[in-house]
């Protein structure tokens, strides 16, 4: 298996830790100061942590559209992927059609995500 596809692996492992809303092992793949960027900021992982423990965010769906890109830069592995997802936030349901980025980096002979970034699909994914 190459590096590429390790990471690609702990990333379908976390998206399934996502979709069984289980907060421990969500944060499991993170690393101690990963953090969120979407369009409000930086969201930190106690934030994310704490919303999947208390049942304020659920996830029901997440799925990689297309083909990602998986990436070594230095020490780190970049993934980009369009990712569709389903859930609820504070009891109202929610889909999400995402261009997401992730950096990994090998801590304590695992790979845990340092940062994760989405950006909402608009218009033709075709074009730049």
């Amino acid at each position: 298996m190459t590096l590429e596809d390790e990471v690609r692996a702990v990333s379908a492992a976390w998206d399934e830790a996502l979709i069984g809303n289980d907060a421990p092992r969500v944060a499991s793949f993170m690393t101690d100061d990963w953090v969120y960027v979407g369009p409000n900021g930086a969201t930190p992982k106690a934030d994310i942590i704490g919303w999947i423990a208390s049942g304020r965010l659920i996830h029901h769906s997440m799925a990689v559209v297309g083909t990602d890109r998986v990436v070594r830069a230095g020490g780190a592995v970049l993934v980009t992927a369009r990712k569709a997802s389903s859930g609820a936030w504070d009891g109202v349901p929610y889909t999400a059609d995402e261009w997401i980025s992730e950096v990994y980096v090998r801590t304590d002979g695992c790979w845990r995500c340092a940062l994760s970034q989405k950006t909402g699909v608009a218009g033709d994914p075709s074009r730049p």
